[in-house]
């Protein structure tokens, strides 16, 4: 009678423990769409971009500058004009419209070539990546390509119970497989990142 009972309990115990590690196994986030990125994205300057500019005919008035964390840029002649938030053709237009005071009908082209991007549109990595970091998002970027640049994932974490903060929809959090994608080769959980977007990595239960 004891052993028949001790056996229950004991059957009783696995039971619960088989279903607390289904529970960690699994994320109650909806699994993030596969396509997130924008057709028509564009980069826009941030504070620590570094932009090339071209002043036709006058070379004296072309140099590369780099953005300061005002988001403001100072060229000769144009002392602090705003660059945070516009793409490289409204900040040529903007430098024209400054230079103009000065020279006659100036041509302007911006070229940016050192990219972080604003703060807003940065990707950010925490919990238990391998090198938790901000990286500048960059148009079509993967699930993939972020954790090749983060180096993968800690020795404890539970990678299937990561999730994605997409503050570009008022911070809804979507669920996603890292360890299927990067252990398992598994393509198929690897979905597009959306500008903005936290990546949550967290630890194993067990």
């Amino acid at each position: 009678m004891i052993s028949t009972f001790a056996a229950r309990l004991r059957g009783i115990a696995l039971a619960a423990v088989a279903g607390l590690v289904l529970a960690g196994c699994a994320t109650s986030y909806p699994p993030a769409p596969v396509s997130a990125a924008d057709a028509e994205y564009n980069y826009v300057i941030g504070p620590g971009d570094t932009v090339n500019i071209v002043v036709w005919r006058n070379p004296e008035l072309s140099m590369s500058v780099p953005v300061r964390p005002d988001g403001r840029i100072t060229t000769p002649l144009v002392e602090d004009l705003p660059a945070l938030g516009k793409d490289a053709t409204t900040l040529a237009r903007d430098i024209e419209k400054e230079l103009a005071k000065y020279i006659r009908e100036p041509v302007v082209t911006v070229v940016v070539t050192s990219f972080v991007g604003p703060y807003s549109e940065q990707i950010r990595v925490v919990g238990e990546a391998a090198e938790p970091q901000i990286l500048p998002y960059v148009q079509r970027m993967t699930l993939l390509d972020v954790m090749i640049a983060v180096g993968g994932m800690t020795e404890f974490a539970d990678g299937n119970r990561a999730s994605i903060l997409r503050t570009s929809e008022g911070n809804k959090q979507y669920g996603v497989r890292i360890r299927d994608l990067i252990k398992r080769g598994d393509v198929s959980a690897n979905v597009e990142m959306r500008p903005g977007d936290v990546l949550i990595i967290p630890q194993s239960w067990f």
